[in-house]
């Protein structure tokens, strides 16, 4: 696994050959830094982040790579929460905090944080209950809103071909990179 850019880019992690959890792929993983950068987020001003199912940990690397000010890292998996908890401190990186912690009972008591500027959602493609984050996400205390009551957060779930969320009423966009899809909600 390595990050592509920002200030740890061309760095390289060997994930465990045991891990259950896979890694968005480079090229989406690009396309999709691409697309927040462009469209959504100016790294430049230090935004926070949430990544939900964090896995290997891949998606928040290159978050704190680019410059948020802090990332969340939420990975109910023991082994894999220790993998990120040990990148974490060979990096040396306040701005990252991996957490071990089941997401939806992260989500539920997410009334104790402020918002995130950035969510992102990894979970397994075949979590039962994956049609459900959105709408879990959106109507948590992780987004955040502005004074008119305009969500500033912007939510990616990443997903199977098997998922369509265009119908739901906070989509945003839809991008597909061979068998990895990301859904755009505000």
């Amino acid at each position: 696994m390595r990050i592509i850019s920002g200030k740890y880019k061309g760095k390289r992690f060997d994930v465990p050959h045991t891990f259950k959890a896979r890694p968005t792929t480079d090229f989406a993983k690009e396309s999709l830094f691409n697309i927040l950068s462009n469209n959504y987020v100016d790294f430049d001003e230090q935004p926070t982040a949430l990544d939900l199912f964090s896995g290997t940990g891949s998606i928040s690397l290159e978050l704190i790579s680019r410059g948020c000010g802090s990332v969340v890292s939420v990975e109910k998996d023991f082994k894999h929460w220790q993998f990120l908890s040990r990148i974490c401190h060979e990096l040396g990186d306040r701005a990252w905090k991996p957490l071990h912690a089941d997401v939806f009972k992260f989500i539920s008591k997410s009334s104790s944080l402020q918002g995130f500027d950035i969510i992102f959602a990894d979970p397994p493609y075949a979590l039962e209950n994956l049609g459900d984050l959105p709408e879990l996400v959106l109507n948590s205390e992780l987004i955040k809103y502005d004074d008119n009551g305009k969500s500033e957060s912007v939510f990616i779930l990443e997903h199977g071909r098997n998922y369509d969320f265009s119908q739901h009423s906070r989509f945003i966009e839809h991008r597909s990179y061979g068998s990895v899809n990301f859904s755009f909600f505000r």
